[in-house]
């Protein structure tokens, strides 16, 4: 990356284990030599706990709400091995738009050019994908990343929050958009899973960068308030999410992916439900022998 700032979004459903990902992306980031910044952009905050021993800083908007104004420096709090850690956080609960504190965030931090001034070799968004819209899309919008990346698992959900945020970013591709780099399949044990994650992928157009099992590593490390990378360096999981940080490091082209609209996702679906029942019981819909 040199000095080449690279800014990267992370998207990815609720709860499919996208700032585990982003976390351990970081710290092997980190590890490599690069300077790097986690910015995180959930309400709730917790994107970069794990790489302050399962501490949680104040947000951005927190800040803003008890002081009135706010220098950058103030809101970066040190992480892992040096990692600048950020929460852009969001509005009191029941009032105003959850993604209002990205935009304020990112707002902020441009206009004192921080980035500049920190000489950061990588910028990572951690961004919720159920929704890309508001402050969840800036990233994807206004071209502040340069590449997307979204985390998905074989389950149907995850898929459909992914196939949402490839429409978003096909919509803003002829603006100045951020384009995608490419999924992080998540949760790869069942060995359909990864045949069902790498047809979505050929279907709409993009590659899968890295194959995540699910491991009680990350559980454990977890639990200590850590990521893998720092409590479990020589762990097969590590070594997974070193081999990722490699693949983001390298990675210069992203694409504009081809989304399935919603009929086409159900049929897409609705095919693959009838190939699971085949591998669970050998039968084909309706009864018939497998092949007959």
């Amino acid at each position: 990356m040199g000095k080449k700032l690279k800014q990267i979004a992370i998207y990815g459903k609720g709860g499919i284990g996208k700032s585990t990902t982003t976390s351990n992306l970081s710290a092997a980031l980190s590890s490599l030599g690069y300077k790097v910044m986690q910015f995180g952009c959930d309400p709730k905050a917790d994107s970069t706990n794990t790489l302050r021993g399962g501490s949680y800083i104040p947000t951005v908007l927190d800040t803003l709400r008890e002081k009135g104004a706010v220098k950058a420096r103030d809101v970066i709090y040190e992480g892992f091995n040096g990692i600048c850690c950020v929460e852009s956080g969001g509005p009191a609960p029941g009032v105003g738009c959850a993604g209002r504190g990205i935009i304020t965030a990112v707002e902020l931090f441009k206009q004192q050019k921080i980035f500049e001034e920190l000489d950061l070799d990588c910028v990572i968004y951690d961004v919720l994908g159920d929704v890309v819209c508001g402050g969840f899309a800036m990233p994807i919008r206004e071209g502040i990343a340069q590449h997307v990346f979204t985390v998905s698992s074989a389950d149907f959900m995850s898929v459909y929050a992914s196939n949402n945020l490839f429409k978003g970013i096909k919509k803003y591709s002829n603006s100045g958009g951020a384009l995608l780099g490419g999924i992080v399949a998540n949760s790869m044990n069942a060995g359909y899973s990864r045949d069902i994650v790498d047809d979505f992928a050929a279907r709409t157009k993009t590659q899968i960068v890295q194959y995540v099992p699910r491991s009680i590593t990350v559980t454990q490390c977890e639990l200590k308030g850590k990521t893998v990378i720092e409590a479990a360096p020589d762990s097969e999981q590590a070594r997974v999410y070193r081999e990722l940080a490699e693949c983001v490091a390298a990675h210069e082209e992203s694409r504009t992916p081809a989304p399935l609209e919603l009929r086409e996702l159900q049929e897409w679906a609705a095919k693959w439900s009838d190939k699971l029942l085949e591998l669970e019981t050998g039968t084909v819909p309706g009864g018939q022998a497998a092949g007959i």
